[in-house]
């Protein structure tokens, strides 16, 4: 059991499902990748709190979109904690914005570069939770709050270089959850009803083929998220057993593999290790938590 800032009690099965934790290594390969663009190692003090800190924003965004969207879940989702009657919108809104609190405070206290892209990132994972349903621009909104970790992270290792390798590693980033948030937004229509904006999938490839000529090294990386992609595209482009939540899941847990393949770009070979080790265990809490 948890209590929340006013007080409510939320059952600790109940927490896991709002806050979709089978999805949280993705984070924190996000931030390995993000410390890796900017020039630090896995050995910076910082990563701890650097840890905690995005899952913490990465929780408590899960927890504001259950309870901004309680009405159209109670319509479309009512197996959803909210309306099913397992806790009370209340509860869920003061331990969504306690932990988004946190995260920003613990992001200033490693520096104000960070602490400023902690604020930016609280802002766009509200932005994104109180208005993304029928929203066309709810895909740049989440891909810019992965982004923003990236950033984060970052400026709390390298708060005066500038970086132009973790410019373009949140940007191919923030290209690939376009494309799966998008992805995302049909889960309700059983297809996909426009196949133009998977085009920013292509993306992160770009990125990566670029660097290959000076990091051979790209390649193998390269070759493990493109075949996890080219599968979760099957799942949603075939005609027969089309399964987008399905995809979608395996979007999420390719976030990994691309953050291995962006930290192997970086030049540090461990990024592989990285990518592969947070995908299975997102993939493997799945099967437990709902990632969607």
């Amino acid at each position: 059991m948890g209590t929340t800032a006013v007080g409510h009690l939320i059952p600790w099965r109940t927490a896991l499902r709002l806050g979709r934790v089978s999805n949280l290594p993705t984070v924190w390969s996000n931030v390995a990748a993000g410390v890796a663009l900017a020039g630090g190692t896995v050995l910076d003090p910082a990563l701890p709190v650097l840890l905690l800190a995005a899952s913490l924003a990465y929780v408590a965004g899960m927890f504001l979109n259950d309870a901004f969207d309680r009405g159209i879940d109670a319509a479309e989702r009512p197996e959803r904690p909210i309306p099913a009657g397992e806790v009370r919108a209340s509860s869920v809104f003061g331990a969504g914005f306690a932990m988004l609190a946190a995260a920003a405070a613990l992001l200033f206290a490693l520096g104000l570069p960070a602490g400023a892209a902690g604020l930016a990132l609280a802002a766009a994972i509200v932005a994104y939770d109180v208005h993304h349903k029928g929203n066309s621009w709810s895909p740049l909104l989440m891909g810019a709050c992965r982004a923003l970790v990236y950033a984060a992270a970052g400026l709390a290792v390298a708060p005066d270089r500038t970086s132009w390798a973790l410019a373009g590693g949140a940007a191919a980033l923030l290209a690939y959850l376009i494309g799966l948030t998008y992805t995302a937004k049909q889960e309700g229509f059983g297809a996909v009803r426009n196949l133009w904006p998977l085009g920013f999938l292509a993306v992160p490839f770009a990125h990566a083929l670029a660097a290959l000529p000076t990091r051979p090294e790209v390649a193998a990386a390269l070759a493990l998220f493109a075949a996890w992609t080219g599968w979760a595209l099957c799942l949603v482009l075939r005609r027969a057993g089309r399964d987008i939540r399905g995809a979608v899941g395996a979007f999420i847990a390719g976030i990994s593999l691309l953050d291995g393949l962006l930290i192997v770009g970086a030049g540090r070979p461990e990024g592989i290790a990285i990518g592969l080790a947070c995908w299975a265990l997102t993939l493997r809490l799945q099967r437990h938590v709902p990632g969607t």
